[in-house]
């Protein structure tokens, strides 16, 4: 395959008269941090992983039931109806939600089965004797096998039935809160945070977040994606979600970090950012002098540079023959 060179997409000449130097660029994926700039010119951080006192003490008044209830007679009918197995992971999950082990948003799987009649059984169970929780059928680990899942209805105790509609009527987004009818008034619809990652795309990113929520990739919002290969912070909103549901994902994920949590009433959208502040470290750099480097670094300062596409990226699109050919009309 013939090599591209800068000469063969017009770049021609450099801006500055100096002498230049050489280096590498991007070896390690930190040696690229990209912090982004807000509108009102306020560069992102991620400076605290907590959730606000607030919303976690919401979260403790819904546990009430669950503290002064005893459960004991409740599984003992659904180990006649699931067998020892289920029972035990039932009253397990009880009691890590009560004691407060176990993060209220987490979910558990029964025992996968291939029979329907079973299932609409387990649910009905639930519907009738342990309306705390709410069930949906996941695929099982076999083409024929699904499993019932299991979590703490989050809208019990308002009455709301947005969980009680059939998968088809959600569109397969069950734990999507658009359109809850429960949402405090005093608190905006969106969660607006900041993210942290580590050489990953934010599409890549948030998808992981979405799916670890059980909400679409579509309920976030975001000012601009960010390189893939590099240490990265933006902001990221997401409809109706409490903070410490993002919080509590700290502890699982890998190369990525929620924080900085506040409602908002508006969501995050495309644009919505100044720009985005680089810090960059040059490896190996090869210079005539020492003075050559820093000549360099001050008129960067002082004169900018032009931002355009250099042939790594006109090379990922494929837009050098593309573009000579429209230059020519061809």
């Amino acid at each position: 395959m013939t090599s591209v060179e800068e000469s063969d997409v017009g770049i021609l000449c450099y801006i500055s008269h100096l002498p230049g130097f050489r280096g590498i660029l991007k070896q390690r994926y930190s040696d690229f941090i990209v912090n982004e700039v807000d509108l009102d010119g306020n560069v992102v951080h991620l400076t605290s992983l907590e959730a606000p006192s607030e919303i976690a003490e919401e979260k403790k008044e819904k546990l009430v039931d669950l503290l002064d209830k005893d459960y004991s007679p409740t599984i003992e009918s659904f180990r006649a109806l699931a067998g020892e197995s289920d029972a035990e992971k039932l009253k397990e999950f009880i009691n890590e939600i009560a004691s407060g082990v176990n993060n209220p948003d987490e979910f558990i799987l029964l025992s996968p089965c291939p029979d329907k009649s079973h299932r609409a059984a387990v649910h009905n169970f639930f519907k009738e004797r342990l309306k705390l929780f709410v069930t949906d059928t996941i695929d099982g680990p076999d083409s024929v096998s699904k499993s019932v899942r299991v979590r703490l209805n989050s809208g019990s105790h308002s009455g709301s039935r947005r969980n009680s509609k059939k998968r088809k009527e959600r569109g397969d987004k069950p734990y999507d809160s658009r359109g809850s009818d429960n949402w405090p008034e005093n608190i905006g619809k969106f969660l607006r945070f900041h993210l942290y990652k580590e050489n990953k795309d934010t599409q890549e990113a948030l998808g992981l977040l979405g799916k670890m929520l059980g909400i679409q990739p579509r309920s976030f919002g975001f000012a601009g994606t960010k390189d893939k290969r590099s240490v990265s912070t933006q902001r990221v909103t997401v409809f109706k979600q409490r903070a410490s549901r993002l919080a509590a994902l700290n502890e699982k994920l890998i190369g990525i970090k929620v924080g900085n949590f506040c409602h908002v009433n508006d969501g995050l959208v495309l644009g919505q950012l100044q720009g985005n502040r680089f810090t960059i470290t040059l490896r190996s750099v090869s210079a005539e002098t020492e003075d050559t480097v820093k000549a360099s670094a001050t008129a960067l300062g002082e004169n900018g540079f032009i931002n355009y596409f250099g042939l790594q990226i006109l090379r990922l699109l494929g837009l050098c023959t593309k573009g000579v050919k429209f230059l020519k009309s061809e």
